[in-house]
């Protein structure tokens, strides 16, 4: 895998777009190959087969109520005043391989989902019958659950039932040759349940990319520590690792790694046995301790030829000091992104979340964009030549939006109000309220 970083064409100033930033990591970034999973384990990948049935569903007619198998002629005409009367002559299960024969005037105790016996048409709920044990059909239930065992005797049917009443076909779902599912699904409980349904106990899909998350900076500590002079807590590894995860990755989180270049490359290096993609948070712009450039911005030069870290500046707010290349003898892409909070989120909105997208095969690798009405009490103010990303609250029903918070990347309490981004192209500096914009939608 290697990155075009080196031949991709930049803006003014050398400014990279978001287009072209995101551009060269598509251009990079590719699915992961097809591996055949166990059913659980390949929730949430993306098949890449058609599948088709082997066998019909249901593979045989049974009931869908518990109650009597009876002949529909035996029941016509049956009401209260004179109910059928029929001789019950065995029970039938579900699972059970042998079932009795129904001839004229008789009837079957039958489970739900038990097969309907040979000579039967029709099922009458046991809610229409005596239960068997007399007494009229208010009882029925009771006596029915009282007399697992029953077998013999009467039973007497208030109410008829023409043939295929509460019976289940073969093949009422989905007939054998039928195509269950198509490439390109995306594997969730139902489509999994269908697949056990036809016999199916793995299939082959692109796996879900593995992801890690480092965080980097000495002031970073654990929630649940005290916190020193200086420190805050680290929560840019857990918001990224979370999206990650919503995202479809299997993500592993490592939280502040101090502002050592060796340490930092050590730790990168440790886990790349476990990545298909790496995402640094921190360390990326131009200050003294700008860890992540120190330790990675000359990896190629030992790493395997094609290898190496590119480290840019976007025309975006916020967001604008960017990383990204591949490492390792595997080329293991590896996304850098800014430390502060909401530059981190939005990076990850724009830039990792496509990647592992696009790792899946999943063919909608970007979040939804609207077109809304900005509600706010004072115009929108963008710097020029950048393309600004502002939190915000999407109403579906009236077609607006509104920021919350400040401008400021810092400010993580509006961002866990906001489900969506407002996008504010290069060349407007003002929005006033009432103007349609374009809404980013988070959730």
């Amino acid at each position: 895998m290697t990155s075009s970083t080196t031949e991709h064409p930049t803006g003014a100033d050398g400014l990279w777009s978001v287009d072209e930033h995101l551009e060269d990591i598509l251009a990079t970034v590719r699915p992961l190959d097809p591996i055949e999973l166990q059913l659980l384990d390949a929730q949430g990948c993306v098949l890449v087969e058609d599948i088709s049935v082997p066998l019909s569903l249901p593979p045989f007619d049974n009931s869908s109520m518990d109650g009597y198998a009876v002949r529909a002629a035996d029941v016509t005409g049956a009401g209260e005043e004179f109910p059928a009367v029929l001789d019950v002559i065995g029970d039938v299960a579900a699972g059970q391989a042998e079932q009795p024969t129904v001839g004229p005037g008789q009837a079957a105790r039958i489970m739900t989902g038990a097969p309907l016996p040979p000579g039967a048409e029709a099922v009458v709920p046991v809610e229409w019958t005596d239960g068997g044990l007399g007494g009229g059909p208010v009882s029925a239930m009771r006596a029915h659950a009282a007399a697992p065992e029953h077998a013999g005797g009467e039973v007497r049917v208030y109410r008829p039932a023409e043939a295929g009443a509460h019976v289940r076909r073969r093949g009422s779902d989905v007939q054998a040759g039928d195509r269950a599912l198509s490439a390109g699904t995306v594997l969730g409980p139902p489509q999994l349940g269908l697949l056990a349904s036809i016999g199916r106990p793995t299939v082959k899909v692109r796996p879900r990319p593995r992801v890690v998350v480092v965080s980097t900076g000495s002031e970073l500590v654990p929630p649940g520590e005290e916190l020193a002079t200086g420190q805050i807590y680290d929560s840019n590894s857990f918001a990224l690792t979370a999206a990650a995860r919503e995202a479809g990755a299997i993500a592993y989180r490592v939280g502040g790694v101090t502002d050592d270049a060796d340490t930092l490359r050590a730790t990168i290096e440790d886990q790349l046995v476990r990545a298909d993609l790496m995402v640094t948070t921190g360390g990326v712009s131009v200050g003294a301790y700008d860890v992540v450039k120190e330790a990675l911005a000359h990896i190629g030069d030992e790493d395997e030829a094609g290898s190496g870290i590119d480290f840019r500046k976007l025309a975006m707010q916020p967001g604008k000091p960017q990383g990204f290349g591949s490492i390792g003898p595997d080329h293991t892409p590896l996304l850098a992104l800014p430390g502060n909070p909401v530059s981190s989120y939005v990076s990850f909105e724009l830039f990792v979340r496509p990647a592992i997208r696009t790792m899946m095969g999943l063919p909608d690798i970007q979040r939804p964009t609207v077109r809304a009405e900005l509600t706010s009490s004072v115009p929108l103010r963008s710097p020029a030549g950048r393309r600004q990303f502002l939190r915000a609250v999407h109403d579906q029903e009236h077609g607006t939006v509104r920021p919350v918070g400040g401008a400021g990347s810092h400010l993580v309490a509006a961002l866990a109000q906001a489900d969506a981004l407002i996008t504010v192209a290069e060349d407007t500096t003002t929005v006033t309220p009432g103007t349609e914009v374009e809404v980013v939608l988070l959730r």
